[in-house]
């Protein structure tokens, strides 16, 4: 599929309220490029999937609401004819066929010959890594194995858009991390437009060339992997993407004082005496001795990672901190360790 085919797709105004009045989306615009890779992130009942649904043609958008691909409004065509391929958590795979039969599936509903048929499941498989799988049931598959004609169904049938619903919730971690990376080549070698939802940040900051963030049925911030790690637009993206710190100090003239000497933070425009809240990741620390520190804190819990030591202090004024180190260095216990923040990883609230 190349890229001058792609398919773009367009949400205007689209919210869901069910019968009982619950609103699972607010009305919600977006704009998704052809060719894109979009991931839809956020915590249970946020309304990710059931934006998902409504792209897919699954769920209807309340009045006013409109689905467009490319330009052609698709807001009342049924799922059966928009040409999405899915991809659930669940596989929903057909037990009582075979590999090869589960493949075939949707082409022959789309009255594909057989000689067609046979051809294209034999490239799917071969892309997929199953070849000499074909003629086994889907109970002699691991959950891997699975996913992958899961996969091969979906992309069978050329889709316009391809929708995945948490499609690795289910694997060990191991499998996961390989299976993210086979789905990210295998985006980026189709170039085919899609929608990915998961709660995994890991999996948004891997696959997404943006990344939606959800919170309570809206969009809390929209940007690229690197735009949602390092400049979260609120506390929630921040406290929901990667692990954040949050100190309090005191605006004094010279930075922000956190019990050491004070941190030179540009933008600060508090007055002199107001309490304002420090953001930062723990990478965006570093130990340092007593005396170059902006604050000092007791190491509460060491944590050995391999590539890093992740620590937990609690601070001289009693706020607990995350730090990551190096993995060949080892702390004590209620060692006092001296820190220095990075001005340009700090977000102030």
């Amino acid at each position: 599929m190349s890229a001058g085919t792609t398919t773009s797709v367009r949400l205007v105004d689209c919210g869901k309220t069910f019968p009982d009045g619950t609103k699972a989306l607010e009305p919600t615009s977006i704009e998704i490029a052809g060719g894109e890779t979009v991931v839809l992130l956020g915590p249970s009942g946020c309304g990710k999937t059931t934006m998902l649904r409504i792209i897919a043609g699954l769920e209807q958008p309340d009045d006013g609401g409109a689905v467009l691909f490319n330009d052609d409004d698709v807001t009342a065509v049924p799922i059966e004819k928009r040409n999405v391929g899915m991809v659930f958590q669940s596989y929903a795979l057909f037990p009582n066929m075979s590999v090869a039969d589960n493949i075939a599936y949707g082409l022959r509903v789309r009255k594909h010959d057989g000689a067609q048929v046979r051809t294209r499941v034999d490239e799917m498989m071969e892309m997929m890594d199953i070849a000499d799988l074909g003629a086994r049931s889907i109970d002699q598959l691991s959950g891997g194995q699975r996913q992958r004609v899961a996969l091969a169904r979906a992309i069978a049938v050329q889709p316009r858009i391809l929708l995945l619903d948490e499609p690795l919730t289910a694997l060990d971690a191991l499998l996961r991390e390989r299976l993210r990376v086979e789905i990210d080549g295998l985006l980026r070698g189709l170039g085919i437009t899609a929608v990915y939802v998961t709660h995994d940040q890991s999996e948004a900051l891997a696959l997404g060339d943006r990344i939606f963030v959800m919170s309570n049925g809206q969009i809390a911030q929209t940007g690229t992997p690197r735009e949602i790690y390092h400049a979260p637009a609120n506390a929630f993206v921040a406290d929901f993407v990667g692990t954040v710190n949050r100190l309090i100090g005191t605006v004094r003239k010279s930075g922000v004082d956190l019990g050491g000497r004070p941190v030179r933070i540009d933008g600060v425009s508090a007055p002199a005496g107001t309490e304002v809240e420090l953001l930062f990741r723990p990478e965006d620390a570093d130990i340092v001795s007593l005396k170059e520190a902006d604050f000092s804190g007791k190491v509460q819990t060491s944590f050995f990672l391999g590539s890093r030591t992740r620590l937990v202090l609690t601070a001289a004024n009693g706020q607990p901190v995350i730090i990551d180190s190096s993995g060949r260095e080892s702390f004590a216990i209620d060692q006092e360790i001296g820190v220095r923040i990075r001005p340009e990883g700090v977000r102030i609230e």
